[in-house]
């Protein structure tokens, strides 16, 4: 037994307390000797505790189920035993994809995709993505070459499998990342066809997602999981102390404005990412802020796939300062000069809050996160305190101060104070004084109850 194998044996033993106390490095890891001079050469020492807790499970062959906050080392977390495993091992099928990586979004696949790339470099293995907005008949071409790893969306990946362009009958290994957002986008029923093509026991499956709570997650996770090993590695509910977060209130779209490129204040080598709510709105305020000095982009869901990439392969290569974008930037994109995200625009839920704000204070750096609230943005702000669990008090810009100071809430509103009936009685008596009194004469109706409406009856002729 080697070194390293003799390390890691002694890790896995040791109590969960003893763990997050000592740190592992990647070179402790019994791994072959390919991939770790990959690993070596992209920099990587020491590991996180998602990619210890994962890795370590991984590499056993056993099936996961992982909760973590964004900017933890995910990626990694299941990379470095998926690749061990094809450079360790006999494949099951000359022909079929060995393992199958799905990702929520084309960004976030590609992202995933280029980290695979540095880490096969020196190995004979082949890697293909396999996303939306891209030639389909190109993609084919590249199926039938029978890449070793498979990353990609899962919409694109069914109609492939339709197709008959892939098939995953001897696929070893199958990753889900971002599990929980692939099911907020409706791809449940594709993701179930793609288990059924490759449903069989020496499959391993491993699933990182944000949550782990709901009965949606908890039917996917019966579904595709065996036994799984459950890995939660903190309240993903909470960002890491790394971020700080301030509030600033805004009065409209023309103040806030103001306050945005007052707020821009980057130094050298320094990036910024502005969250907005609509995509007319990234082309307004891009073109706002190159007036202003700043090189900006902006990105949002109805740009080509072509353009999308353009866009983030010019920001990952620092070649602006600033990215405006939508939601479609909240998740998967790992850039390390990101020191500032501003919400311009508050999310409409608080856990997209949480991603957002994620893409600062990545990899132990710290990262400050601004936002903006307006009328509109109130209840957002609302319900990220009560996610959060806390009580944020308003910044001020002294150059631009807010006449707003927030909104009641409707229930609040509703509930008038309650005048007592003696009160009533005492302003109709005041009301009449000096006034003459009416009185209306009463007409009884011949009648009889008929049920609870009375109702006339003639009455019969007398003999």
């Amino acid at each position: 037994m080697s070194r390293q194998e003799t390390l890691y044996n002694e890790w896995i033993n040791l109590p969960q307390s003893y763990k997050r106390a000592f740190s592992l490095l990647f070179s402790d890891l019994p791994l072959d000797f390919k991939l770790k001079k990959s690993i070596e050469i992209q920099g990587f020492n020491e590991l996180t505790e998602v990619q210890t807790r994962a890795i370590t499970k991984g590499l056993l062959g056993q099936d996961l189920m992982v909760a973590s906050k964004t900017g933890s080392g995910k990626t990694l977390g299941f990379l470095v035993p998926a690749i061990n495993r094809l450079l360790t091992q006999k494949p099951l099928s000359k022909r079929d994809p060995r393992v199958l990586v799905l990702a929520p979004t084309r960004e976030l696949a590609k992202q995933v995709f280029m980290v695979a790339k540095k880490l096969i470099q020196n190995t004979r293995l082949s890697c293909a993505l396999v996303v939306g907005g891209e030639n389909f008949n190109t993609q084919a071409k590249y199926l039938k070459k029978n890449p070793d790893i498979v990353i990609g969306t899962a919409g694109r990946i069914a109609d492939h499998i339709d197709a008959k362009h892939v098939f995953f009958n001897g696929l070893e290994l199958l990753i889900l990342d971002e599990a929980d957002r692939m099911l907020e986008l409706g791809f449940s029923s594709q993701l179930s066809l793609i288990h059924e093509q490759a449903n069989h026991r020496k499959r391993q499956t491993m699933m990182f997602s944000a949550t782990v709570d709901s009965a949606e997650m908890s039917r996917m996770t019966d579904n595709l999981l065996n036994s799984p090993e459950k890995i939660v590695i903190d309240k993903v509910s909470v960002p890491h102390t790394g971020i700080e977060q301030r509030f600033y209130l805004s009065d409209h779209v023309d103040h806030k404005d103001k306050q945005l490129l007052a707020l821009l204040r980057l130094s050298a080598r320094q990036q910024a990412i502005v969250f907005t709510a609509t995509r007319d709105d990234t082309a307004r305020i891009q073109t706002a802020l190159n007036e202003n000095g700043h090189n900006a982009l902006f990105l949002h869901g109805e740009l080509l796939q072509n353009q999308r990439n353009a866009v983030l392969n010019d920001f990952l290569n620092n070649k602006a300062d600033v990215l405006v974008t939508t939601d479609l930037a909240a998740r998967g994109l790992d850039i390390r000069n990101v020191a500032l995200v501003i919400n311009y625009d508050l999310p409409k839920h608080a856990d997209e809050y949480i991603h957002r704000i994620g893409r600062t204070g990545r990899a132990g750096d710290n990262g400050i996160a601004l936002s903006l609230v307006g009328k509109r943005d109130w209840w957002s702000f609302k319900a990220i305190q009560t996610r959060l669990m806390q009580s944020f008090k308003f910044s001020e810009l002294e150059d631009f101060p807010a006449r707003f100071k927030g909104l009641v809430s409707p229930k609040k509103q509703a509930q008038k104070p309650l005048i007592d009936k003696n009160q009533k009685c005492n302003k109709a008596s005041e009301k009449t004084v000096g006034k003459a009194k009416i009185v209306r004469k009463k007409h009884e109706a011949n009648a009889i109850d008929i049920g609870s409406m009375p109702m006339k009856k003639k009455r019969k002729a007398e003999d």
